[in-house]
């Protein structure tokens, strides 16, 4: 009886290692930013609504990424009111942050300057010159 007892006393004790083992790396990949899940993440994507050349156009943010009128940014603006490097785009489980990365003209969510880094959620409009566009 004792040897019975004893083998499961060992069996709970791997078992509760295991738990602890797993709890560790989930909170080191959470703090790292390191997703387990693979499908797209709620409110990443941006479509152009109002543009003069780029309307309809879909922006599909995975990581982070940078907007703006230079060629060396991640998505070109075609609007004049655009700076070289005008916002960046930052992708996380419960949607997107966005940076104002000193543009000249600003950014507006929702009609407000974004003075501070902003978190975003589906149905937001962002603004940048005379482009619009929506968080989807």
């Amino acid at each position: 009886m004792p040897d019975i007892i004893l083998a499961l006393l060992r069996i709970i004790f791997l078992g509760l290692v295991y738990l602890f083992v797993w709890q560790v790396a989930r909170a080191i990949g959470t703090h790292l930013g390191i997703s387990l899940r693979r499908s797209r993440r709620e409110g990443t994507r941006v479509v152009m609504i109002k543009s003069e050349t780029q309307q309809g156009t879909e922006i599909d943010v995975q990581d982070v990424t940078v907007l703006g009128r230079s060629p060396e940014a991640d998505v070109n603006l075609d609007d004049p009111y655009a700076s070289e490097f005008h916002m960046r785009l930052v992708a996380q489980d419960n949607g997107m942050v966005l940076h104002d990365l000193g543009s000249t003209n600003g950014t507006y969510v929702n009609g407000r300057r974004v003075i501070a880094p902003t978190s975003l959620r589906r149905g937001d409009t962002i603004q940048v010159g005379k482009t619009v566009m929506e968080v989807r």
